[in-house]
Order: C-alpha cells, then sequence, then structure tokens
C-alpha cells in the first residue's frame, strides 16, 4: 500500500486526476472504475480542465461505475448517471456506449447485477478503480457486514449512508433504500485501485483502515490484502496517523 499525502482537498485532487491522465495518456485501451460523491469532484473537475488545455483522449477508454440508487432513473439530478454526466461524461471525449452504469431502474434488478458482472469480466476487468471511503468503512456501498466474497449486487443502505447523503436530496424521505454495488470482490479484482480520502471526518475511518483488524465489520479494511493500493489524502484526513 501506497500512500501519498498532501496539504489540501485541492493539491489532493489535482494529484489523483495526474494519476489516472498519466494512465490514460500511456495505454492502448483502459478501463477505469469511477466513483461518486463529493471526494472524487475535484478529480473530475481537472481531468476536464486538462481535457480542454492539452486535449488527453477518452477515446479509448472504458468506464464502469460503482454504483447506482434503486429508483432513480438517470435523468434523475441525484442519479449517479446524470452525476457522471454533469462532472465529467458531458466534458470530455467519450461516448455514451464507453461508459457503464448499473440500471437502477429495471424490472430485474437481480439480472442487472448479474449482467454487470458478465460485462466487466468479458471486458476483461477494471485496469484502475477509484474508491473513497465512508466513515462506517463503506467501498462503493458495500455497508459493514457485506461479506469480501460478495459480487455485484443489490444492497440495502445503512441509515450512517442514508444520512450521509441526505444532503443532496430535498429530505430524508426521498433518499433512496437500496442501491446497486460492485461487490468487494469485484472490487478486489482490479488490477489497480486508488483511493481518495480528505477532511478530518475521514481520519477515523483511515485510522481503521491503516491499524484496525481486517474484517467484514469495515469493508475497507480488505484493501490490506490487494497487491497494488495507493491512498491520495490531505493533510486533515492523515491527522495524527502518518
Amino acid at each position: 500500500m501506497r500512500i501519498l499525502e498532501t496539504k489540501n482537498y485541492q493539491e489532493m485532487s489535482q494529484l489523483a486526476a495526474e494519476y489516472i491522465i498519466e494512465k490514460i495518456r500511456h495505454s492502448a485501451q483502459i478501463n477505469l472504475g469511477l466513483a461518486t460523491g463529493s471526494t472524487p469532484l475535484g478529480t473530475y473537475s481537472e481531468m476536464i480542465k486538462d481535457f480542454e488545455k492539452d486535449e488527453t483522449s477518452y477515446q479509448h477508454v472504458r468506464t464502469f461505475n460503482l454504483d447506482e440508487y434503486v429508483g432513480l432513473d438517470n435523468k434523475h439530478p441525484n442519479s449517479y448517471n446524470y452525476f457522471m454526466r454533469e462532472n465529467l461524461f458531458n466534458h470530455i471525449n467519450i461516448t455514451e456506449e464507453q461508459t457503464h452504469i448499473p440500471n437502477g431502474m429495471a424490472a430485474n434488478i437481480e439480472k442487472v447485477c448479474q449482467g454487470y458482472e458478465e460485462l466487466l469480466e468479458k471486458q476483461g476487468g477494471i485496469d484502475l478503480q477509484l474508491l473513497g471511503i465512508g466513515k462506517n468503512g463503506h467501498i462503493g456501498f458495500n455497508e459493514p457486514g457485506t461479506s469480501f466474497e460478495s459480487i455485484t449486487h443489490k444492497v440495502k443502505l445503512a441509515q450512517s449512508t442514508r444520512l450521509a447523503n441526505a444532503r443532496f436530496f430535498t429530505s430524508m424521505d426521498k433518499v433512496p433504500t437500496h442501491a446497486i454495488t460492485m461487490g468487494i470482490s469485484t472490487i478486489l479484482r482490479s488490477k489497480e485501485i486508488l483511493l481518495l480520502v480528505s477532511g478530518e471526518e475521514k481520519s477515523e475511518a483511515v485510522k481503521q483502515l491503516f491499524y484496525g483488524p481486517i474484517n467484514e465489520n469495515f469493508p475497507a479494511s480488505v484493501l490490506n490484502t490487494h497487491q497494488n493500493v495507493t491512498i491520495i489524502g490531505d493533510k486533515k484526513a492523515f491527522a495524527g496517523i502518518i
């Protein structure tokens, strides 16, 4: 596990974007696993700036998002499909056919999950997976107690996760109760993982990741078993830890 500390969120975002862009520029074909939420927003913004200035091409890039809410269509402003289009895809030269996000509106969610796993396998798996970490240690929407053997599945969101995401909705009862997420086993099959952490509110989670036991009560702990993980975080997230 490689750890890179930055001064602040902006520097973390710049370094993460440079890391991803370097991989894109030196690959004939690359599959990126992408995350949503507030943490990667700065990274996506820096990737857009680079595209506008240096014209890094995404024509050879395929993307696979970690998760999507169940019950929100792709035009809903709080769907992750909408999030990705607004914050990255609409601003770079990537076609819709190259981007993949689970369909949370499908009648048969189980079939969607199975199909997503099959698609990942058919396309050769994830080369570089971008992750954030929840305060309770969730990665993707894999909540505490999720099996390390899990593959893409439907999950009931923990109340703490719903509360954390409530700021994006008009009221708590509008926050979805379920989501589709890549499983922990799916994430671990990625050839490389890039974890971003920012802010003092994540410092306890980072401390547990570094020094706590590896078990399913803290899903992110499984990253300690992966052979190629880089963590980029700011001083506040690493405060008193490293």
